[in-house]
């Protein structure tokens, strides 16, 4: 009996025995395996600027490739455009057209109209003269009962119409010396100034041809090829903006711990196996898509996604786009 009981003492020390290990594995893979720290990882991404061109035309030249690093001012490329030359061609002569009627507007009338204008005055003035005498003299005679009434009235007639006729030669020659009005002068002005516009918008367009930088940076992609057309708008290269780089992470929002903008935190940059201080600028919710679990079934509530943008705080050399960061908790 002794031996039995032995046996089945032997038997519970080793469940407990098997029991107990199983115990301290779990609390080990508990405490030990399901401890790892999560990581947020995030990206390295930087502002772009894209190069476009007003008119349309083909690549010419390309003056830089892939991967050059450019500064303001420097020729990115040169394009042709036959079409816009043409325009500037029709729009200068129409700009000297406007400019020749507003000079002769000032101008006034030549000086052989001039001339014709008063000698029709004069002759008109010495017939007018000779019209006076006469009437007045058949007015004596009609005063001394020797001339007839209808002589007296033709005679009067005749100096009113010459009279008309004087001051009608007058009124020419004055506009003949006068020139044109002063509207006609500022509409003829206005004339000009529309084509010298005309003109300038031509040239805006010209200057389109060559395209430069206007920022610095590092050119990241090259879209036609030389010889290729593009169209009004159409880029033709994008420029990185070196200076202006950030990182982007997608954190869950019970991962957030409160975070706002302005707040600093620490980022490793496996690329360098250095860490980053960085400085929140930008969170924003990434809406309903990006809801990372329905929890609503288990009488709990969805947790969404938020965009957390961050910049270095000093400048980190060799950073590029692209690169990961990653933020342990």
């Amino acid at each position: 009996m002794s031996s039995k009981t032995q046996q089945n003492n032997n038997i519970l020390l080793a469940i407990l025995g098997f029991v107990t290990v199983v115990v301290i594995v779990g609390l080990i893979g508990f405490f030990l395996l399901d401890r790892d720290p999560e990581i947020i990882q995030g990206e390295v991404e930087v502002s772009e600027y894209r190069v476009s061109s007003k008119v349309p035309g083909r690549i010419l030249e390309l003056r830089v490739k892939e991967g050059d690093y450019v500064h303001v001012g420097d020729t990115l490329a040169i394009l042709d455009a036959p079409e816009v030359r043409a325009k500037k061609t029709q729009a200068q002569s129409a700009e000297d057209a406007a400019a020749a009627m507003s000079d002769m507007a000032r101008a006034g009338a030549r000086q052989e109209q001039v001339s014709g204008a008063y000698q029709l005055w004069q002759q008109a003035k010495a017939g007018l003269e000779i019209a006076q005498k006469t009437y007045e003299r058949v007015q004596r005679l009609y005063d001394e009962g020797v001339m007839t009434a209808q002589k007296r009235d033709e005679a009067l007639a005749n100096y009113k119409a010459l009279q008309a006729q004087e001051k009608a030669a007058k009124s020419q020659y004055d506009m003949a010396m006068n020139g044109a009005r002063q509207q006609e002068k500022r509409a003829a002005q206005a004339q000009v100034t529309r084509a010298r516009g005309a003109v300038q918008e031509v040239q805006s367009y010209l200057r389109e041809t060559v395209q430069i930088s206007n920022v610095e940076g590092e050119v990241s992609s090259i879209y036609p090829r030389v010889g290729e057309l593009v169209g009004t708008g159409s880029p033709i290269m994008s420029i990185s903006v070196m200076s202006d780089l950030w990182g982007t992470f997608n954190v869950r929002e019970d991962k957030l711990n409160g975070l706002k903008i302005g707040d600093t935190f620490t980022a490793f940059v496996p690329a360098f196996n250095k860490e980053l201080k960085m400085k929140v600028f930008y969170i924003k919710d990434e809406g309903s898509f990006a809801v990372w679990k329905a929890t609503k079934a288990n009488g709990q509530y969805d947790l969404k996604t938020f965009e957390v943008k961050a910049r270095p705080e000093e400048v980190f050399e060799g950073l590029r786009p692209g690169m990961s960061l990653v933020i342990k908790e």
